[in-house]
């Protein structure tokens, strides 16, 4: 599993490639070093939808396999393909789910009883 930030330069509409197979594919731009990079995603079958609601422009995070596979030509040429399937996408604006540390301690009501019962 990988994940990568960026912007969401390019959202392509859900390509039907055959009766039991859909594909929708994306182009991330990640900011994060001197030359920005522009990375092709792809989101297949239900997963397709999980591009609706977002805006070219927006900043979000993308959850991902690294899948590759092997091709060998009429000619008898050996070639290898990679894709990278997008499982997750969230939006900037989604708040991570808080962790033991982003909880406060329980506060004392004082009296000598720590029995958090009224009674």
């Amino acid at each position: 599993m990988f994940q990568l930030k960026g912007r969401l330069k390019e959202v392509k509409d859900t390509r039907q490639v055959s009766d039991k197979f859909a594909v929708r594919e994306f182009v991330l731009t990640d900011e994060s070093s001197q030359y920005p990079q522009h990375i092709q995603f792809q989101a297949t079958q239900d997963r397709c939808s999980l591009l609706d609601g977002f805006q070219v422009g927006g900043e979000v995070t993308v959850n991902f396999n690294v899948r590759g596979r092997e091709w060998t030509s009429p000619q008898g040429e050996v070639r290898y393909f990679n894709s990278l399937d997008a499982w997750r996408i969230e939006g900037a604006d989604s708040a991570p789910a808080p962790t033991a540390s982003d909880i406060p301690p329980a506060v004392s009501m004082g009296g000598g009883n720590d029995d958090d019962l009224p009674f």
